[in-house]
């Protein structure tokens, strides 16, 4: 016989969880864990209350089905008997009774039941139990799933279960007693731990399956048996009394005739989800001082998750009573007494055991940590919002650390991380985008400066010429002194432009970024009122990387941060690394690139210099380089004395490692 820890009574469709979080919020055992971003329901922490299958809305829960277990008892050589649970009526709504008892007989049962008596026989060994064992706490033990809950995340309270069997197992020791030993009992109602107490190693042996009202009506489909195709019928006996009254809150007392006197607080009654957990709770730190608490996991039986009926609690409520009123009106009273009688020796005593399912709770420093990872430092940043199906974001990092949780179900941490894999996705889109521009200008450019370069090197050629033949007093020596300037300058431009748009590969070889910038800073040349400062961050800098290109690079970035600062300021070159990259960075307190200019910078002949002062080339050069390295770079930069120190920070990243790259063009 299987533990019922060992039996999945509910099971996850991966096919159609949307991952709503609802399951999380609605189990009080916390036996759902998400992991990658899918519900999976722990058997082993699960009490079988089946919350989780009433609040899905993707029928992403199912229910382990018992009805081919059942099809091989009525196959076989014994007799077989239905114990159907009293909250019936508010299921089957649609059938009358007798016609409902005729079509469990025509699935082939041999006998069909009310488990009401069974119920009976239990209010009344709870009346008895209250009366002869003084001032001793209990629980009752009516609801498997109380007990489930009690045995695995309260265990210490295991002795104070009531050593009753629940009114499912005493109608089949009932049963039993009348029809024989061999007598196989199939119980049938609206709850999924039942399944789980059927195999029970406390009571195995008692009841040999259950089926839910809802796989009932799919055995019936499955049989096509309808209330017009059966007969009518009424149930075989014992036949029930108050005991139907036990599917509605507090029914039990009633027919136990046991009163919950506010006054005196002898007895508590408590269900629902939050409630019971609550109740049980209380009960054992002793707040709660009653001598016995009856809870129910649902609001009564009539809510249980296996039934199908979506009529209101109440109305649910309304049908249970009219029933019984129209049962108790009618029964043959000296007939209920005589079998009361008959059973009052029935042994329905039984035993419990522990299975604990704690996990020890993480200390409040590795609480905080798990917080602070989701981006909660302070507790204004704990927003309660419950959207990951817990109470709270302490309670969600608590089950993070127990392995039930995943960081991704905290919705603003999940928004935050989406804002900023948008960013990062928005800079890549900048950055293609500058590699596309950088490719079309570069091969633009290759063909414009190899045209421009012959006819503007004759220019050049016969303007020194002349330069060379006037005299010094020539008034014509002036106007050739512009053209030679303005030649040269044009020169240099296409220079530019070839440097722009080469086709060499880069060169790497194993250099100490470090030393080289140090040798590349020494032959710098910075204004007076511009002050140098070098940082280089402990660590190793060696990187593959082409050393020429590299001064490149930094005598570009100098420059500019040079021209930043026309009235003096300060130049920090930094270098450090993390590991896989080296970093070096050149920062200025300049005046700032404003806003609108940012996205231009890394453009082709985008210059905010005056005219003759620059050629726009120099940071399409440098993002060029960049990328033939397979590195970033990064620019931060104000402009606005109103946010602080205006300045430009720019950052090259350059892997550890190079590889060597076919010819490329700068983008």
């Amino acid at each position: 016989m299987r533990h019922p820890a060992d039996i999945p009574l509910v099971t996850t469709i991966k096919e159609r969880c949307r991952v709503c979080y609802t399951c999380v919020r609605e189990c009080p055992a916390k036996a759902i864990r998400i992991s990658d971003g899918q519900a999976e329901v722990l058997t082993e922490r699960c009490i079988g209350c089946g919350n989780c299958v009433r609040v899905c809305s993707q029928h992403a829960k199912q229910i382990l089905n018992g009805i081919e277990e059942v099809k091989a008892l009525l196959a076989s050589e014994h007799k077989v008997a239905a114990c159907v649970a009293p909250s019936f009526p508010a299921e089957f709504e649609e059938i009358p009774y007798t016609k409902l008892v005729g079509m469990i007989r025509a699935l082939g049962f041999d006998y069909v039941t009310e488990v009401g008596f069974g119920a009976d026989l239990v209010a009344d060994r709870y009346r008895k139990l209250l009366d002869e064992n003084g001032n001793k706490r209990y629980l009752a033990t009516s609801c498997p799933a109380i007990v489930g809950y009690v045995e695995r995340y309260h265990p210490e309270l295991v002795n104070s279960l009531a050593p009753i069997v629940s009114p499912m197992v005493a109608t089949a020791r009932v049963l039993r007693r009348m029809h024989g030993k061999g007598l196989k009992v199939v119980f049938i109602g609206p709850c999924i731990a039942k399944k789980g107490e059927a195999v029970t190693r406390k009571i195995a042996g008692d009841v040999d399956g259950a089926l839910t009202f809802s796989e009932l009506r799919h055995f019936f489909a499955a049989q096509n048996i309808t209330p017009e195709s059966a007969s009518s019928d009424e149930f075989d006996p014992p036949r029930a009394g108050a005991g139907s009254l036990f599917p509605i809150s507090r029914g039990m007392l009633q027919a136990a005739q046991i009163s919950e006197d506010l006054a005196a607080g002898i007895v508590v009654a408590a269900d629902g989800r939050s409630d019971f957990a609550e109740a049980i709770r209380e009960f054992e730190t002793g707040d709660l001082d009653a001598r016995l608490l009856e809870v129910l996991c649902c609001n009564g039986c009539i809510m249980g998750a296996g039934m199908t009926c979506r009529t209101p609690q109440f109305h649910r409520r309304s049908r249970i009573s009219q029933f019984v009123r129209r049962r108790m009106g009618a029964m043959d009273h000296r007939e209920w007494e005589g079998q009361m009688t008959r059973f009052a020796d029935l042994d329905l005593s039984r035993s419990y055991e522990a299975n604990d399912r704690r996990v020890a709770a993480p200390s409040d420093d590795a609480v905080r940590l798990i917080l602070a990872e989701m981006g909660k430092l302070k507790p204004e940043d704990e927003l309660n919002c419950g959207a990951c199906g817990y109470e709270n974001c302490r309670e969600h990092a608590i089950a993070i650390y127990k392995g039930l949780a995943e960081s991704e179900m905290c919705l603003p941490y999940t928004i935050e991380q989406l804002r900023q894999t948008v960013q990062e996705l928005a800079s890549t889109q900048e950055a293609l985008n500058n590699s596309e521009k950088l490719a079309s200008m570069g091969q633009m450019a290759a063909g414009i400066a190899h045209e421009v370069n012959n006819p503007l090197g004759v220019v050049l050629m016969f303007a020194h010429i002349l330069l060379d033949e006037l005299p010094p007093d020539n008034p014509y020596r002036k106007d050739l002194q512009t053209i030679v300037e303005n030649a040269d300058r044009c020169k240099k431009i296409v220079s530019g432009l070839l440097h722009f748009a080469r086709q060499n590969k880069v060169s790497l070889e194993m250099t100490d970024v470090r030393d080289l910038v140090d040798k590349a800073l020494k032959v710098v040349s910075l204004p007076a009122k511009v002050t140098l400062q070098v940082e280089h961050e402990p660590g190793d800098m060696n990187a593959d990387v082409d050393r020429d290109q590299l001064v490149q690079i930094l005598n570009n970035l100098i420059s500019n941060a040079q021209a930043a600062m026309p009235n003096g300021g300060t130049l920090t070159v930094r270098t450090s690394e993390d590991g896989e990259r080296v970093c070096i960075a050149v920062s200025d307190t300049g005046v700032g690139i404003p806003e609108e200019n940012r996205k231009k910078i890394f453009d082709p002949f985008f210059t905010t210099k005056e005219v003759g002062k620059g050629t726009g080339l120099g940071l399409a050069v440098t993002y060029g380089i960049v990328k033939m390295h397979h590195g970033n770079i990064e620019v931060e930069s104000n402009a606005d004395a109103a946010k602080g120190p205006t300045g430009t920070t720019f950052r090259v990243l350059l892997p550890r490692r190079g590889r060597q790259e076919a010819p490329a063009s700068a983008g």
